[in-house]
């Protein structure tokens, strides 16, 4: 009877207390009806579930799928121009370990030249480990370590410390091979990570960044801004073009070409809703992805100097994403510009790392990065070409 009255008490006090609700706040159930039947994420995770399960196979997307439904993880890529010289310190005290410098440069010899577009699954002879720009630091946590990073801070120049990015991303612009005196395009480059990872290379002459999306340079701007001191900037170009017309714009230029193309952005497609390209009201933009990726990618080949090199790179295990439109590229390349390119072999640069991430076996063309609970970086695609002379 005690407990009878205790309930009895407890609804009444919540009806006193709706009672004093604002009718204006008050949520009705039926409210809820507005919301979408089939969420965008629910959508994205269907149509992986029935894509990747063939490509992945029923052993490796089930353990893939549930690393891209748990929390990423991320690396702390240092800035170099930033005057706290404490915060390495801290975040080694932390466990973190820069997965980049402490990595046994000895295990990183891999088999096979750089390969033609007819030949690249020809493996031959042995390539020699990597150069790897000692100014480009990332740091990570331990593998099944999954802590978070503080937010950065500003140093007394108003410069942050590091920026807090998927480690993952860093592969590309390591696989870029930037020398001293290069000139370098980055043809998608917001929200401005690699960017920014690139520009610790003391060695590049000249960096364009570009972003055909106004809003999307708008935070790259921002992003450099409080990052790059004002006096670095004289050797950067931030523009706003339209990738796909690169060709037309600076034609045979760059020593290297950075393609990070818009894709379906796997991760964040089956964890958010917002922005998220599996509306039904992007149908018709996802469709057209690998053409606008192609597009891209023949626009950067056209804008590397013979001799130069590109990377491809998604954020996403699609093959029609990644290796298709590396093929269709190479193809038209040659079919309709002219161009012959050549496949480079990238399995060095995976070896290398193979302790911090994990890598997809026996790819035709190319390598990615697959997430996975202990080390869930990624995905990450990429891709990298020689323009022949």
């Amino acid at each position: 009877m005690a407990a009878l009255m205790d309930t009895r008490l407890l609804l009444r006090k919540i009806k006193d207390l709706r009672c004093l609700t604002p009718r204006r706040n008050r949520v009705k159930a039926k409210w809820a009806g507005s919301l979408p039947k089939h969420p965008a994420s629910s959508l994205a995770l269907q149509n992986f579930d029935a894509t990747y399960g063939h490509q992945l196979g029923e052993q490796r997307w089930p353990s893939v799928r549930v690393s891209l439904l748990s929390e990423r993880k991320y690396g702390a890529l240092l800035n170099g121009f930033s005057a706290d010289e404490a915060v390495v310190g801290e975040l080694e005290a932390q466990g973190c370990r820069d997965f980049i410098v402490n990595t046994d440069h000895q295990d990183g010899g891999a088999k096979s030249e750089g390969r033609t577009e007819e030949e690249y699954t020809d493996v031959s002879q042995e390539l020699p480990p990597p150069r790897l720009s000692p100014n480009i630091k990332c740091l990570v946590f331990p593998r099944a370590d999954i802590t978070r990073f503080k937010p950065t801070r500003p140093d007394v120049y108003g410069l942050r410390s590091y920026y807090l990015m998927d480690a993952a991303s860093i592969l590309p612009c390591l696989a870029l091979d930037v020398q001293e005196g290069h000139c370098v395009l980055d043809l998608c480059a917001a929200p401005g990570g690699k960017t920014l990872a690139l520009l610790q290379t003391p060695e590049i002459r000249f960096l364009c960044v570009n972003d055909m999306s106004v809003s999307r340079t708008s935070r790259l701007k921002k992003v450099i801004d409080s990052y790059i001191p004002k006096e670095l900037k004289g050797r950067l170009r931030v523009t706003s073009e339209d990738g796909t017309k690169w060709g037309e714009i600076e034609k045979d230029v760059f020593d290297r070409v950075l393609v990070d193309v818009p894709c379906t952005t796997d991760r964040h497609s089956v964890l958010e809703d917002d922005n998220n390209i599996f509306n039904r009201s992007r149908t018709k933009e996802r469709r057209m992805l690998p053409q606008l990726q192609m597009e891209l990618l023949l626009a950067g080949i056209e804008a590397a100097r013979p001799g130069g090199e590109i990377v491809y790179s998604t954020c996403t295990l699609s093959q029609l994403q990644n290796q298709y439109v590396v093929e269709q590229a190479i193809h038209l390349a040659r079919e309709n510009l002219g161009i012959h390119l050549q496949v480079l072999d990238l399995r060095p640069l995976t070896r290398l790392f193979s302790n911090t991430f994990t890598f997809a076996p026996d790819l035709a063309l190319g390598e990615m990065v697959l997430p996975h609970l202990t080390a869930n970086f990624g995905p990450i695609y990429m891709c990298k070409l020689r323009k022949m002379v």
